[in-house]
């Protein structure tokens, strides 16, 4: 009978991180803090709920220690506890994609046209920047850029896209990339850049997934 409970015990802290991101708000919250720390103001406006809700959420990531959170001021700032919670987010997104067709089918309707996908794999897209072959750009906000960015990556945030277009080149490939699979910052770039008459394609990483694959990142301050 004690082995039954001690095995029930087991079972029942690994359900408590099941129970955390069962939530897809949590989840969310889960790929913004792994584009670095943010504060709850800014997580409620990006998760377009208030900022209570978006405290309870928090509250309850990091009673399953998922997240840690820290003060400045009037404000409490938030951050994942560890690199391994971002690749938990990759991981549990790519067994979802694998398994579930509705998620495939939602993230094909994303891709507004297909022949904007870079049909280039990481090692490749490295090698071809490392080259100057192509311009890769992180249209991410800057804070997150600063925080880990793909290598040879320029800083250009979607918002100041249209006034910095002298900075991008006309004769070479633009690899444009944001957040990760669901985010929709690099459509925007993508549009807009074409539109002015641009080479532009998109990947699906972001730097949580370039590092789940193992592949380097460069970051202003080291997570």
């Amino acid at each position: 009978m004690k082995q039954r409970l001690l095995k029930d015990l087991l079972y029942e802290q690994v359900a408590r991180i099941g129970k955390a991101v069962s939530s897809p708000k949590r989840l969310e919250l889960l790929e913004l803090l792994a584009q670095g720390e943010k504060t709850v103001e800014t997580l409620a406006g990006e998760l377009a709920v208030d900022v209570k809700l978006t405290s309870a959420h928090l509250k309850t990531l990091k009673e399953a220690r998922l997240v840690a959170s820290r003060r400045d001021g009037k404000f409490v700032i938030y951050r994942l506890s560890g690199p391994d919670v971002a690749r938990f987010w990759v991981m549990l997104r790519e067994v979802a994609e694998e398994h579930l067709v509705e998620l495939r089918v939602a993230l094909g309707q994303m891709v507004a046209d297909p022949a904007r996908l870079a049909a280039v794999g990481r090692q490749t897209l490295l090698e071809r920047a490392q080259r100057g072959e192509v311009v890769v750009i992180d249209v991410r906000p800057q804070t997150e850029y600063e925080t880990a960015h793909l290598p040879f990556a320029r800083s250009m945030p979607v918002a100041e896209l249209e006034r910095r277009l002298t900075e991008l080149p006309l004769d070479k490939e633009i690899v444009a990339y944001c957040r990760g699979p669901f985010c929709l910052l690099s459509d925007e770039a993508v549009a807009l850049l074409a539109a002015k008459g641009y080479r532009v394609r998109k990947i699906l990483d972001g730097v949580s997934e370039w590092e789940a694959a193992g592949l380097p990142v460069e970051a202003a301050d080291k997570r």
